[in-house]
C-alpha cells in the first residue's frame, strides 16, 4: 500500500532559519546570532494581567476573532498611534502574525494565482503562498537600496497576479519603504484586482521620522489586509498573539479558515493584549536601535558593505568580495570561527548575511570579535 500526500507541500522544506538556528545550537561553543527574539522578557505588567486572569478563572472558550474589549482596545490602539481606522469587527486576534498571513492568503488565493514578494523577504511568504497552491514571484531588489523598482514591479503583475506582499520595515533588511516608494506601488495597482498585504510587524520598531504603511491608502482599504503582532515590540515571541485588519467582507472570508484552523487565541493571554497596548515600546525602540548603531559601526570597521537598517532588529551585510556562496560561508564562519549568522539565501538574496541584533550586549561582542577573527583568515 503506497500512502499519498498533498501535492501542495512539493518544493516546500522546513524554515532554514529553524534548521541553521539549530546546526549553530548543535555547535560546541559557538555563539548564535540568528534568530530573530527580543533577548528580554515580557514586561512585568502584562505578565501579571495574564496572572490575574488565570486567577480569575479565566479559562472557558472567548468568542473565536477575540474578545470584544481586546477588538475595541485593537481599533482605539490603531486609530490613535497609527491613524488607521478599522472597526472592532473588521480586526481578527490571530495566533501570531503567521496565522494572520496563512489566513490572508487562503481566502485570496486560487490555484495557481500568483503572489509577488519583494526581496529580500521572510521565506513565511513563499512558503504559505506555494501551500495554498498559489505561485510565489520574487521581485528582487538589491539595485535599488531594497526599495522598490516600479518598473520592475510593473513587468512582475501579469493577469494572473492576485496580492503583493509589502514588510516595512523587512526582515532581514530593515529597510523602511518610503513614501515615494509606497506611491509609486499604489499607481501601479489601485486600478488593478490585486490585494495588498501589508505585513507590519516591526512597526513599532523604526529608527525613522517619516514611516507610513501601504495601509493608508484608505482607496484600495478594500484590498488591503493589515497584520501585526504583540511578539516583537511587546517581547512577545511565545505568547504567540497578532491581528490582522480587513475591509469588513475580505475579514469574514478570512475568519472562516481563522475559525476552523484555530477557533481562538487563548483566553487568558487576551487581557494581558490590553495591557500590552498601554505599556510604551519607546524603550524597546531605543535600545535596538542603539544596537544597531553598534553593530553597523563594527562591520564598518571590518570593511563590510551595510545599508543602515531603518527599523527592525537585524543588519543585512554583503559579503559578495569573499567570492563564496552564503550558505558555504556562513558554514564555513561556524565552523572555523564558531559564530552563526544566516545566509542571505534563505531570504532570497545571494551574497549577504543576516545578523539579528536582539541578542545581549555581551553576546554581540563575542559574536562580532569572532567574525572580525574569521575574517582576517579570508
Amino acid at each position: 500500500m503506497e500512502l499519498t500526500w498533498n501535492t501542495a507541500l512539493s518544493g516546500v522544506e522546513t524554515s532554514g532559519i529553524r534548521r541553521f538556528t539549530a546546526l549553530a545550537r548543535a555547535t560546541p561553543g559557538a555563539c548564535t546570532l540568528t534568530i530573530g527574539e527580543p533577548d528580554l522578557d515580557t514586561p512585568a505588567p502584562i505578565r501579571a494581567a495574564a496572572q490575574a486572569s488565570l486567577a480569575e478563572g479565566d479559562t472557558h472558550y472567548p468568542p473565536n476573532n477575540g474578545q470584544p474589549w481586546l477588538l475595541e482596545a485593537l481599533s482605539q490602539y490603531e486609530e490613535r498611534a497609527h491613524g488607521l481606522r478599522y472597526a472592532p469587527d473588521e480586526i481578527i486576534v490571530t495566533a501570531g502574525a503567521t496565522e494572520a498571513i496563512f489566513i490572508a492568503l487562503s481566502a485570496i488565493l486560487n490555484p495557481g494565482d500568483e503572489v509577488v514578494i519583494p526581496t529580500p523577504a521572510y521565506s513565511l511568504y513563499g512558503s504559505v503562498t506555494m501551500l495554498c497552491r498559489g505561485v510565489p514571484v520574487a521581485l528582487p531588489t538589491e539595485n535599488s537600496g531594497f526599495q522598490i523598482d516600479p518598473a520592475a514591479l510593473a513587468a512582475a503583475v501579469t493577469p494572473r497576479t492576485r496580492a503583493l506582499v509589502l514588510t516595512s520595515p523587512n526582515n532581514p533588511t530593515g529597510c523602511v519603504y518610503t513614501r515615494e516608494t509606497l506611491e509609486a506601488v499604489h499607481a501601479i495597482l489601485r486600478d488593478r484586482p490585486v490585494f495588498v498585504l501589508c505585513d507590519d510587524v516591526y512597526r513599532e520598531l523604526v529608527y525613522t521620522a517619516d514611516y507610513h504603511s501601504f495601509a493608508e491608502f484608505t482607496d484600495m482599504r478594500d484590498r488591503i489586509v493589515a497584520v501585526n503582532s504583540f511578539s516583537k515590540p511587546w517581547a512577545m515571541t511565545g505568547w504567540r498573539v497578532g491581528w490582522c485588519m480587513a475591509d469588513r467582507p475580505v475579514k469574514e472570508k478570512m475568519q472562516v479558515f481563522h475559525q476552523y484552523a484555530v477557533s481562538s487565541v487563548p483566553a487568558f493571554v487576551q487581557r494581558a493584549c490590553v495591557t500590552a497596548l498601554e505599556t510604551d515600546t519607546a524603550p524597546m525602540r531605543a535600545l535596538f536601535q542603539r544596537r544597531r548603531d553598534d553593530v553597523c559601526a563594527r562591520l564598518a570597521a571590518m570593511g563590510l558593505e551595510t545599508q543602515t537598517p531603518e527599523g527592525a532588529f537585524y543588519v543585512f551585510p554583503s559579503i559578495r568580495k569573499y567570492g563564496m556562496d552564503a550558505e558555504a560561508f556562513c558554514k564555513r564562519m561556524l565552523k572555523e570561527g564558531l559564530v552563526g549568522v544566516l545566509p542571505g539565501t534563505y531570504f532570497g538574496a545571494e551574497g549577504f548575511v543576516r545578523i539579528s541584533c536582539c541578542y545581549g550586549d555581551e553576546a554581540l561582542r563575542e559574536g562580532l570579535d569572532r567574525m572580525e577573527r574569521f575574517l582576517k583568515t579570508l
